[in-house]
């Protein structure tokens, strides 16, 4: 007895349906939010990006000069960070009148802003540098890059502990609040006392317990933190160093925050508020669990999520996060982490490139990084070998089968590379994943085609048993 519908049917090439717009998604016809206005004052957006061109234009013109005079991925050393080598520096400063140290604190700058990207041991030039000219927001974008990164601007004092320098950093955008919602010149004897009050709240939420034997019969019991080092020292640190990326300007009595300091931190805490209000409210959730609360979601509403996530931790421990949770055994999570890179952007590049070893994030990696690079996201599959296309297929599949409904598995078939479903079942077995047979199994029982379901249920078997 044989089936009516051809077993060697040719399967149709379609793009693969984000799993974040699955049909289970919740009801979000909720009323928009009315964009929020800025505070009274602040000034338009052209005249804050022509504040943030002017401050960058030391940066932008040794960029553009290593952009010209080395051609893109000939500007870095061996050393795997693409800083500019002695002779490069000193080449630099003899055509642009300027010193070495000049060249190196503005490349330095160039790279913090996204002007020039880092590849392993090598940089290029980036997007924002061509932009430069012509796309304010993306001229803001980068200054706001370089606001984030203020404490790798301006080396911090010798002499002290780095544990306390990273108090310093993480009370900083308190301070920096209360800089924003005075609306003018604060005494920096009152900001010491912020940083302070809030470097104790720090400790005292870390729950520090004393070191050392203890008597057997005692447990350790919490202790009041007890003062550390003095901390004006590294206040005075913050802010030049803030004054140094144009968010302030101080002098030994009083901050105050510039137009465009005050304007980024408004955004900041509006990103924050926004998280807040959101329908899922993962604004202090782990990576996996805002993911999780994601997956609810449709791709519009979890881009929300995923900014204003972002906006309330430092990118770098951000990035960190979303790829740790890539490498759990939820497949879901795995897309939908990749996504969440896609909105910090530029600087997630290294991390997303440090993990094209590992077999399981590899075609995620890759796919993020041709659309980084300006491929079309319709063609980037292309940069996928064949067996690393089939190997996304079935994890794809996996978190279909996990969290989707059993005509979206259907579905999912058509989106194969393989041209028969015969073909597609021989490379499934041969890469190796290892959900394939749960995949199969779900495919099987799904599909409404008896001969298909029962050549996956068979091709199930024989992966289960090691046959071929």
């Amino acid at each position: 007895m044989t089936s009516r519908i051809p077993r060697d049917s040719r399967l149709r090439l379609v793009r693969p349906r984000p799993l974040a717009a699955a049909p289970r998604a919740m009801d979000q016809r909720r009323p928009r939010r009315p964009a929020p206005r800025p505070p009274e004052g602040t000034p338009a957006p052209a005249e804050l990006a022509r504040m943030a061109r002017s401050q960058l234009a030391g940066a932008v013109r040794v960029a553009r000069w290593a952009d010209a005079a080395l051609r893109p991925g000939r500007a870095g050393s061996a050393d795997g960070k693409a800083t500019l080598s002695a002779a490069t520096a000193e080449r630099a400063a003899a055509e642009l009148g300027l010193t070495p140290a000049q060249i190196r604190a503005e490349w330095d700058t160039a790279r913090l802003a996204g002007l020039v990207e880092v590849h392993g041991d090598s940089a290029r030039p980036g997007w924002r540098l061509r932009a430069w000219n012509r796309d304010d927001s993306a001229v803001l974008r980068g200054w706001v890059a370089l606001f984030d990164a203020w404490s790798l601007a301006h080396p911090e004092p010798a002499g002290h502990e780095a544990a306390a320098v990273a108090e310093v950093v993480s009370a900083m955008p308190q301070v920096l609040s209360f800089l924003q919602l005075s609306a003018g010149p604060v005494p920096v004897a009152q900001l010491l006392d912020l940083l302070e009050q809030r470097v104790t709240e720090l400790r005292t939420e870390r729950c520090e317990v004393a070191y050392g034997p203890q008597p057997e019969s005692v447990e350790a019991q919490p202790v009041e933190p007890q003062p550390g080092a003095p901390l004006a020292p590294l206040l005075d640190w913050a802010l030049h160093a803030l004054a140094s990326v144009g968010a302030l300007t101080c002098d030994a009595a009083h901050a105050t925050l510039t137009p465009l300091g005050n304007w980024a931190v408004w955004v900041k805490l509006e990103q924050i508020c926004v998280a807040a209000q959101s329908p899922a409210g993962n604004i202090e959730a782990s990576a996996e669990e805002m993911l999780r609360g994601c997956a609810q979601l449709r791709p519009n509403a979890a881009r929300a999520e995923y900014r204003a996530w972002l906006a309330a931790r430092p990118v770098g421990s951000a990035v960190t996060e979303l790829i740790d949770a890539a490498r759990g055994e939820d497949a879901l999570l795995r897309g939908l982490a990749f996504e969440a890179l896609r909105v910090v952007g530029a600087p997630a590049e290294p991390d997303v490139r440090a993990v094209l070893d590992e077999p399981t994030l590899r075609p995620y990696a890759l796919l993020w990084l041709a659309e980084h690079d300006g491929g079309d996201p319709e063609d980037v599959h292309e940069v996928l070998t064949r067996e690393e296309a089939t190997w996304l297929w079935v994890d794809t599949a996996a978190a279909v089968a996990d969290h989707g409904e059993a005509p979206m598995l259907v579905r999912h078939l058509e989106s194969a590379v393989q041209p028969t479903v015969p073909a597609l079942l021989d490379e499934v077995r041969a890469v190796g994943h290892p959900r394939t047979v749960q995949v199969l199994v779900a495919l099987a029982a799904a599909h409404p085609d008896p001969a298909l379901a029962k050549a996956v249920r068979r091709a199930a078997f024989q992966v289960h048993t090691g046959g071929l």
